[in-house]
């Protein structure tokens, strides 16, 4: 299986795997200058690449656990079908209280791929039992 990339920022990273058994590839920044996020904001950071997921998997944008742990970076919002061939920008958001810069060439997400399924949809009157007992038991219905 393989994934094509292209570059659409001549400073963009090709996105690798820090190590063999890792399951997200580094995503980075492709910047001109910083980017500084304040405690609360939001940012669109550009990665200056464009892939082409092959049908049936998609790509899923999670979070890098050192800038989390660190600066309080999450990610927000980040699925690439296999039919999407624009850049891929990655949404983030600084929970932290202090501003965060990003620089051009860091580290700012990874990307998962995943097979993804389409299964018929079934409009019915009522949901069969599940097989466990949980039922329409949600939020904390299993305890804390």
């Amino acid at each position: 299986m393989e994934i094509y990339i292209t570059k659409k920022h001549p400073d963009a990273i090709i996105p690798n795997y820090a190590h063999a058994l890792d399951a997200g590839m580094d995503l980075y920044s492709a910047i001109d200058g910083d980017l500084v996020i304040e405690p609360g904001a939001r940012a669109l950071v550009p990665t200056g690449i464009a892939v082409a997921l092959p049908e049936g998997l998609a790509g899923l944008i999670w979070d890098k656990s050192g800038l989390a742990v660190k600066q309080g970076i999450s990610v927000m919002a980040g699925v690439i079908d296999a039919g999407y061939r624009g850049e891929i920008i990655v949404c983030i958001i600084n929970h932290g209280k202090e501003n965060v810069v990003i620089r051009n060439g860091q580290k700012i997400s990874q990307l998962i791929t995943q097979p993804v399924f389409h299964p018929d949809i079934v409009v019915v009157n009522e949901l069969p039992e599940a097989s466990d007992q949980r039922g329409e038991g949600g939020f904390g219905s299993t305890g804390i």
